[in-house]
């Protein structure tokens, strides 16, 4: 059993997920959707501005998603309307263990289809050390209760 928009209180936090950066992970992910050097190529990004391969911004983002649908949304969920705001403040290293935070800011009964809300958050994605690698303020729509 879920929650629905009618469970969710602006101000809430929750922290959560664990997803791991492999080199491996990063240079495939990097050579089907962000191909530049610095993604896929180890000897070339050591030459580059980062001194070494990192994620693409993207895979930060696939790999939030992937956290975020794994630990906080449910049956309720009813996709997403967008992102307002999107930020990649740090690089994201191979070896790099990803957690998320999300902070929910605004929440409405929608005025069109009164079967939903729509949820506003900020996001943050960290790394292992604390250091908040990528933030993003996001919509969600979520099923009100029957």
């Amino acid at each position: 059993m879920g929650r629905y928009f009618d469970d969710i209180a602006v101000g809430e936090v929750h922290e959560f997920g664990r997803y791991e950066m492999t080199e491996a992970e990063i240079i495939d992910f990097a050579r089907k959707f962000d191909p530049q050097s610095f993604h896929i190529d180890p000897v070339a990004a050591r030459k580059g501005p980062f001194g070494g391969v990192i994620a693409s911004g993207w895979h930060t983002c696939a790999a939030s998603m992937s956290m975020l649908v794994g630990n906080v949304l449910d049956e309720h969920s009813l996709g997403s309307p967008g992102v307002d705001e999107l930020r990649w403040l740090q690089p994201v290293r191979p070896g790099d263990v990803l957690r998320s935070r999300a902070k929910v800011i605004e929440a409405r009964a929608s005025k069109s289809r009164p079967d939903r809300g729509i949820v506003k958050s900020a996001f943050e994605v960290l790394n292992q050390k604390n250091e908040v690698v990528m933030t993003m303020t996001a919509m969600t729509i979520i099923r009100r209760r029957p």
